[in-house]
């Protein structure tokens, strides 16, 4: 059986150049979005009460900020991982910034509504991205966070019936992912 395209070259053999460039890559958006997911959610969680513009405002970032990391991860991916995943979650995180302009109208319910249906399907793809990446190393933290991310949103999807209602657990699945995201990083520097 061969390797796969995006395996790591054999212990003690140093990577290509353009291995290390896009793990290097890869590192620095990990990096990024933990340092994106902490802050959103500690701006979130001081206006969790509401669905004001400024919290639609950053119900919506949150999306199209993982547009830009997926569209960030294609291009410094290189020819060799499979992309049809990243596509896939630029699709899906596009069309949850559009119904996260939208649900509002329905109150912190509906927000939940939208955000459970697609911490379910992000999750989804985010457990095979890293199933895929596997053997770059660091991907442990990213198949656990994709398979949290999928009960999450089932979570946020039955929260959304309930009378006490609230953002506060968006914050914190922000929160978790971005240390998912920090673990992913730091592992990542122990891959040569």
């Amino acid at each position: 059986m061969s390797r796969s395209p995006e395996a790591t070259p054999a212990q003690g053999a140093s990577p290509t150049p353009d291995a290390s460039r896009g793990l290097r890559s890869l590192r620095t958006l990990y990096y990024a979005r933990f340092g994106f997911a902490v802050a959103w959610a500690a701006l979130v969680l001081a206006m969790a009460e509401t669905t004001g513009p400024a919290v639609i405002a950053l119900l919506v970032v949150y999306p199209l900020f993982d547009v830009a990391a997926a569209v960030i991860d294609f291009r410094s991916s290189g020819t060799t991982r499979a992309k049809a995943p990243l596509h896939l979650n630029m699709a899906l995180s596009l069309l949850a910034a559009i119904g996260l302009v939208v649900a509002p109208t329905s109150g912190i319910p509906g927000v939940l509504r939208v955000w459970g249906l697609w911490a379910i399907t992000a999750g989804i793809v985010q457990l095979v991205v890293a199933i895929l990446r596997h053997r770059l190393g660091g991907q442990w933290a990213m198949i656990l966070s994709g398979g949290l991310s999928t009960a999450a949103g089932g979570g946020f999807i039955l929260m959304a019936g309930s009378p006490n209602a609230s953002l506060t657990g968006v914050a914190g699945y922000a929160t978790l992912g971005g240390i998912f995201f920090l673990i992913s990083a730091i592992r990542l520097h122990r891959v040569r």
